[in-house]
């Protein structure tokens, strides 16, 4: 009689990633793509203890409901703890739930300072909070002469949190924040107003494909404005989108990237393998979603597949990311483990070769 041996049961790992409109497919699909990779490299090193690494990937659409839904569902489907999420309000939605659920919880790409209401154990984050790297982005500001700001903005609290943050950093030195409605003003009105606030920067904190494309639009063609920059921290410009839907006015719009000056040997060859993988460039968006998979891997063997244990371990960790050691910590204000070392650029599209980027300033 033949005994069948039965294969060991996958250790399962939920993602969140935005995959249909109104998300950002793009990055959804640059943080899938690195969470993919990763998990195909956990198991052909033999997995967990043995047992293969699962991906049970739920799409967010950029839906807090249906992330909290997806959360339940996870949950209840026995995932050793959530990863993902590039959206920073589905992503406080899910980290949310995944602490009422008591279910490990590691925030791939979402900024937002107030992930949690209250300090939690069950939640991490690889990505800087927005307060730190809007502070960076407001440097750069600053460095560059531009003390006038204004911001064209929809009602998210997201985009208010990013005003606030630029609002605060820059009154102290003597900087003014105006902030233009974009639902109340037609592109050629924010344009007016820039004019008549005498604004040397406009930061759009709206979303893409529109408003953004038609305000970048409207005022690379007004004359009064030739001299005004055109900013977009939350990183937009970052994804071949960008360029393909705004052409040779894509460029010279700086932006916040997630990415050290130069990538390690680890990096340079995930870089090379998510290239590969997404016949383009990876973003940074990538490089966090396979970090966040390493994360958990060496969670994972070293502290097993209880969720009270994974929960337990984010104050030990110390793995080397593709973009440096990852360890997490207590950061003042931050109510979840933070990786504290995130490194911080400001880059932009060069206007003699969009595909090609500057860094313009790094903290």
């Amino acid at each position: 009689m033949i005994t069948q041996v039965r294969p060991p049961q996958p250790v399962r790992i939920g993602a969140l990633v935005p995959l249909t409109r109104p998300g950002w497919v793009e990055a959804g699909r640059h943080l899938l793509a690195g969470l993919e990779l990763a998990v195909g490299e956990v198991n052909d090193a033999g997995g967990i203890g043995g047992r293969p690494l699962e991906l049970m990937v739920r799409d967010t659409a950029a839906d807090p409901r249906r992330a909290e839904a997806a959360v339940d569902e996870l949950a209840q489907l026995g995932v050793a703890a959530v990863a993902g999420e590039y959206h920073s309000v589905v992503a406080r939605a899910a980290a949310a739930r995944a602490d009422a659920l008591k279910l490990p919880f590691l925030c791939s790409s979402a900024v937002l300072d107030a992930l949690t209401e209250e300090p939690t154990e069950w939640v991490a984050r690889l990505s800087p909070p927005q307060s730190h790297g809007w502070r960076v982005y407001t440097d750069f500001l600053l460095d560059a002469g531009h003390s006038r700001v204004a911001v064209a903005t929809e009602p998210s609290v997201y985009w208010a949190s990013g005003a606030r943050i630029l609002r605060d950093h820059l009154a102290p030195r003597g900087g003014t924040v105006v902030e233009l409605d974009a639902r109340a003003l037609a592109p050629a009105a924010v344009c007016d107003a820039l004019v008549d606030h005498r604004a040397t920067a406009l930061l759009l904190l709206v979303g893409f494909p529109e408003p953004a494309v038609s305000i970048v639009r409207s005022v690379r063609r007004d004359q009064r404005l030739t001299e005004t920059m055109i900013g977009a921290p939350a990183g937009q410009p970052e994804f071949a989108e960008w360029a393909t839907t705004l052409g040779g006015d894509s460029a010279a719009i700086p932006f916040l990237r997630y990415l050290p000056g130069r990538l390690g040997p680890l990096g340079a060859r995930v870089a090379t393998a998510l290239r590969e993988r997404l016949s383009e460039a990876p973003s940074f968006v990538a490089f966090e979603g396979y970090d966040t998979i390493t994360v958990l891997a060496d969670v994972l063997r070293s502290h097993g597949t209880d969720r009270g244990r994974i929960a337990a371990s984010w104050p030990h960790v110390a793995v080397e990311g593709t973009r440096g050691q990852i360890r997490f910590s207590r950061t003042p204000g931050i109510s979840v483990w933070q990786w504290a070392r995130t490194p911080v650029q400001v880059v932009d599209r060069d206007p003699a070769e969009p595909g090609r980027f500057r860094v313009r300033h790094a903290g």
